[in-house]
């Protein structure tokens, strides 16, 4: 490893060399990131040990044979057991000059700043409270592992009187051992470790001394697997350390296990009452929680996939695309699907659905309020399916935490309208993204019905508390908007009387054909009324989702804008109230026509067919804006490729999807050399041929995509920067392009 420009810090000092204090020291000298350091050690034979192992420069037995030489720049980081914390920073508060920065290793925040009241009469502007997540089940100074904090995080805690320089210079210190450094409040910081850290490490040693002392059965350590070794790995870490931090952090601590215990109690009279649908429950939800806990508690994304990566996409020209394939499943449908069958009476089964980002957030939002969702099911087909063990409408259970909803803004709005009639609270957050786009659109028919919620700013997070009385309302709708529409139909189901809600543009309608197959009907009256009845029940059914038309819709204009090119896409989801962007790219003069059309759960499906053929701009007539609005990225592809001048208008609505679409698509054609005008609900594309360049996505799944089919027709490589987010709706994307031909690859950052 090379050695950095700047030094970390200027002298370190560590009181405690063991695993956590002798790894900080050995890291930081290994990466020449501190100009000496020195070990404050106990004897004389652990000083030998640490020098012998290269952990520090040299070592001392006691703080005062190198106070006077501390200053500005330099740090001291405490690792001692936790209650012995006190003594030592009584020691540094008598003999080290206020300019030396104090920090520390210690897993209860809480203690360590009642030890810093306790000696200095308040918590110092030089001390900075840490805790690296890190650790083993060895200790000591021969423990001590330079690479120990290497991608690995680190909580600091700091004090509204903790100086800014000392946040930075611990900051620094961390990030040279590769650590990724995060902040708390001291209080959230207990909580969390106490239940994921310290609840665990009393777990395991009770297991292993139930099995050892109370079962009393010799074979049972002989014969135990790798599960058994795995799991009670913690319970082999110094026992004074966890004597001191139980004592420490009880009050945490003493929450997590007796929720652990109540659980656990539960789980026995299950086991006993052979309840297997209880049981299916509790082992869903917690392997759905253990694959994704450690992203959700960062809020990001919930796939175990490239997503978590930064990546680019590089697109090529290459030629004419050929063959056939089936899109994913379609997201609108696999949220309604996820919601309607787990308010439904019975077992609904899904085939079809779309396993991304988006519709796992989803998924995982209806398993945090109590409902059973079993996602590895196979039919005798070999098919995979969903198996949803419906509540009915008033068996959702208030969640333990928020429902993080990754960017799924369709999920959003949609549960908005359930939890607002909910008797208990419950929370909505998301990621940056989806905290960004406007909620007031919902929250004020909603809070019409009689829901209490609260949002700062209209957007996430939303929380929802209990009603005091949920009312039907009529509702005309101020703009063409599905999710709205849907939000209240939803949140009619629960409300007294009769919900009315009235489009003046149609909108897609899959909300309304679905309640129809749970056997809820809305009903569609003169003049774009929608009215449901309140307390329908829902009955499970099957729901067949077929193929996304908006992830289709880019393969339809890469072969449209592709010379020679002729696909089959399959079992697509032809809902006229999607397909807006085949009449707009028909009036183009594009080759598309739809074959074997079906119908699959009450949606119209078909194989659609697209050959090449120039295209032509157009004025994109009114009516069918609101029936495209997902499609338009890609239509804008066709556009730039097309012969002459497109304008779209009254498509407002873009500038508030996952990005504003209107300008990202803009500035990404301008950089390839299209002539791009915009205005404040559309633009003007003039078509013209394309120059490869880097651009960028904007974090936006679907300008992502769309800017990479440029490159089929630029002259020269096309590079999509940003482009890990297609995980939150097409995460095959890449496969499926190279299946028809198109030259693309996926690099990682």
């Amino acid at each position: 490893m090379s050695e950095p420009e700047f030094k970390a810090v200027g002298k370190l000092v560590v009181i405690g060399l063991g695993l956590i204090g002798g790894s900080v020291s050995a890291g930081l000298r290994q990466r020449h990131a501190c100009q000496e350091a020195i070990g404050i050690v106990r004897d004389q034979a652990n000083a030998a040990l640490a020098l012998e192992r290269g952990v520090v420069d040299r070592a001392c037995l006691s703080l005062q044979e190198v106070a006077a030489e501390l200053g500005e720049g330099d740090v001291i980081f405490v690792a001692v057991p936790t209650l012995a914390i006190e003594s030592v920073l009584r020691d540094i508060h008598a003999l080290v000059s206020p300019e030396v920065t104090v920090t520390d290793g210690a897993s209860v925040k809480g203690s360590v700043r009642e030890a810093a009241i306790a000696a200095f009469g308040e918590v110092p502007s030089n001390l900075v409270l840490g805790h690296p997540i890190a650790g083993s089940e060895q200790s000591g100074v021969a423990a001590a592992n330079p690479s120990l904090y290497q991608k690995h995080r680190v909580i600091l805690t700091p004090e509204p009187s903790t100086g800014a320089a000392h946040i930075a210079r611990v900051t620094a210190l961390w990030q040279a051992l590769g650590a990724e450094v995060l902040s708390m409040s001291v209080s959230e910081h207990d909580e969390v470790l106490g239940a994921t850290s310290h609840l665990p490490h009393v777990i395991a040693y009770s297991l292993v001394d139930t099995l050892a002392h109370d079962i009393g059965n010799p074979n049972i350590f002989r014969y135990a697997a790798g599960g058994f070794r795995d799991f009670t790995r913690i319970a082999s870490s110094d026992p004074i350390m966890w004597h001191d931090i139980m004592r420490a952090n009880r009050g945490a601590v003493l929450h997590s296990l007796d929720k652990f215990v109540d659980n656990l109690l539960r789980l026995r009279d299950g086991i006993e009452r052979e309840d297997g649908e209880y049981l299916l429950g509790v082992f869903t939800r917690a392997k759905a929680a253990r694959d994704h806990f450690t992203r959700m508690l960062a809020g990001r994304t919930l796939k175990d996939s490239a997503a978590l990566t930064p990546i680019k996409f590089r697109v090529v020209a290459g030629a004419p695309l050929q063959g056939r394939l089936r899109v994913p499943g379609d997201k609108s449908i696999s949220h309604r699907a996820i919601m309607l069958g787990s308010l439904a009476n019975g077992k609904t089964t899904i085939a079809g659905l779309l396993e991304s980002e988006d519709s796992l957030a989803t998924l995982q939002a209806f398993r945090d309020m109590g409902v059973v969702i079993d996602g590895a099911n196979n039919d005798a087909t070999g098919e995979e399916r969903v198996t949803i063990y419906g509540v009915g409408l008033h068996g959702l259970k208030a969640p333990q935490k928020p429902l993080y909803l990754g960017n799924a803004g369709t999920s959003a709005r949609l549960l908005s309208g359930i939890l607002a009639a909910q008797t208990f609270s419950s929370t909505i957050t998301g990621d940056a993204s989806l905290s960004a786009r406007p909620m007031g659109r919902i929250i004020e028919p909603l809070s019409s019905m009689g829901a209490n919620i609260h949002s700062e700013s209209e957007n996430l997070p939303l929380t929802f508390a209990p009603a005091e009385r949920f009312a039907a309302i009529d509702y005309q709708l101020p703009l063409a908007s599905a999710q709205v529409k849907s939000c209240l139909l939803l949140a009619g189901l629960y409300a007294d009387g009769v919900t009315r809600v009235r489009e003046s543009q149609v909108t897609r309608d899959h909300t309304e054909r679905m309640l129809g197959g749970f056997g809820c009907q809305v009903t569609r009256c003169d003049e774009g009324w929608l009215a449901i009845d309140g307390g329908s029940e829902l009955q499970a059914c099957h729901i067949d989702v077929p193929g996304d038309f908006s992830s289709a819709a880019f393969f339809i204009v890469a072969a449209s804008i592709t010379p020679g090119s002729d696909i089959l896409l399959e079992h697509v989801g032809v809902n006229p109230s999607r397909t807006g962007a085949l009449d707009i790219l028909r009036l183009m003069g594009a080759d598309i026509a739809l074959l074997n059309e079906d119908t699959a759960g009450g949606e119209p499906v078909a194989d659609i067919r697209v050959r090449y053929r120039q295209l032509q701009g157009i004025s994109i007539p009114p009516e069918l804006v609101s029936r495209a609005i997902d499609e338009f990225p890609a239509l804008f592809v066709a556009a730039a490729s097309a012969r002459g001048v497109t304008e779209l208008s009254g498509a407002a609505e873009l500038r508030v999807k996952e990005s504003d679409r209107l300008a990202n698509m803009a500035a990404g054609l301008k950089a390839l050399g299209v002539s791009v005008d915009t205005h404040a609900d559309g633009l003007r594309i003039t078509g013209s041929a394309m120059q490869g360049a880097e651009v960028d996505s904007a974090g936006d799944h679907r300008v992502a995509m769309a800017l990479a089919l440029t490159g089929l027709c630029c002259d020269g490589a096309v590079t999509v920067d940003h482009a890990e987010c297609i995980a939150s709706s097409f995460p095959g994307f890449v496969a499926q392009a190279k299946q028809l031909g198109i030259t693309i690859e996926a690099i990682d950052c």
